[in-house]
């Protein structure tokens, strides 16, 4: 087991997040998955019933910069193979960006880039020098893939964290781990809707997938759970 490949999930409670902790525990791997409050009982702890052992459970809200910290010392000395930051919040998809208060607008950008992109910067250390740093984008951040309007302060969040991961990865130009920015698809998740076409037995696996396959490659890579690579 202590040569098991070791995950860092960063959102983890439920949806997606939870299922990328299932199907890397399936794969092999230890997995180290984040929730907001250890008090409540969330997925994720029926999850690690079942682990046996290969699960652990860390407390952090990304959206406070002390509880990041904190995070980050508590795993003084470790390493990981993979860090993954899983957050999101959606709006009114049809509410066009100018009538937005300006709290729901602070809010949605907070929690969908400002704080992954802190939580990355604060634990990049801890993953291998050769290992893999990923967030959970979007085909909705694609500027160039926008032909159909809607969603557009969610759309502009995930936009934005794509270009501050960019921005990362240009000024760390030197570092071998591999950069991803990953579009789940529309996925029957609380946030997602009954409606969405895709389940997290379709989504997740496709995710993990694409990680592997693209490996190595420099610079960010915006990939789809199909494993293709979107237009910014």
């Amino acid at each position: 087991m202590s040569d098991s490949p070791v995950a860092l999930i960063v959102g983890a409670s439920r949806g997606l997040g939870w299922g990328l902790a299932r199907e890397y525990l399936r794969r092999g791997w230890r997995v180290v998955a984040t929730v907001r409050d250890l008090a409540t009982r969330t997925p994720l702890h029926a999850l690690q019933d079942e682990a046996n052992g290969r699960l652990e459970i860390e407390s952090v809200d990304i959206a406070q910069p002390e509880q990041i910290a904190a995070l980050d010392a508590r795993l003084a000395g470790r390493r990981f193979d993979l860090l993954f930051v899983n957050a999101g919040v959606s709006n009114d998809p049809q509410e066009p960006a100018g009538d937005v208060t300006t709290d729901e607008f602070v809010r949605v950008m907070v929690t969908n880039t400002l704080s992954p992109i802190r939580a990355i910067e604060r634990l990049i250390e801890r993953v291998k020098p050769d290992g893999r740093v990923a967030v959970m984008s979007s085909e909705l951040a694609s500027v160039a893939g926008n032909v159909n309007g809607g969603w557009e302060v969610y759309r502009g969040s995930k936009a934005a964290l794509n270009t501050m991961l960019r921005s990362l990865v240009v000024r760390r130009a030197g570092d071998a781990r591999t950069f991803y920015a990953v579009a789940p698809g529309w996925v029957r998740t609380e946030m997602g809707g009954a409606d969405a076409p895709l389940d997290i037995d379709t989504s997740i696996p496709g995710v993990v997938d694409a990680l592997d396959r693209r490996a190595g490659e420099r610079g960010l890579v915006f990939v789809n759970y199909r494993n293709e690579i979107l237009p910014w």
